[in-house]
């Protein structure tokens, strides 16, 4: 398993391991966004649902 990893490291073919972990921090900012945005949705949603039937 860290053979793979060396090799793949030291690969200089194709994008190197900068331009993964930019793109992995990219992904990651773009999910956290979404659960954020989404959990306040939800939130939003059940709280209005719990003053429905509170009333």
């Amino acid at each position: 398993m860290l053979n793979a990893i060396r090799r793949f490291v030291k690969e200089e073919e194709g994008a190197s391991a900068a331009e993964y972990a930019l793109l992995l921090a990219l992904i990651s900012l773009f999910i956290v966004g979404a659960v954020t945005l989404l959990g306040t949705n939800i939130d939003a949603a059940i709280r209005a649902a719990a003053g429905v039937i509170s009333s």
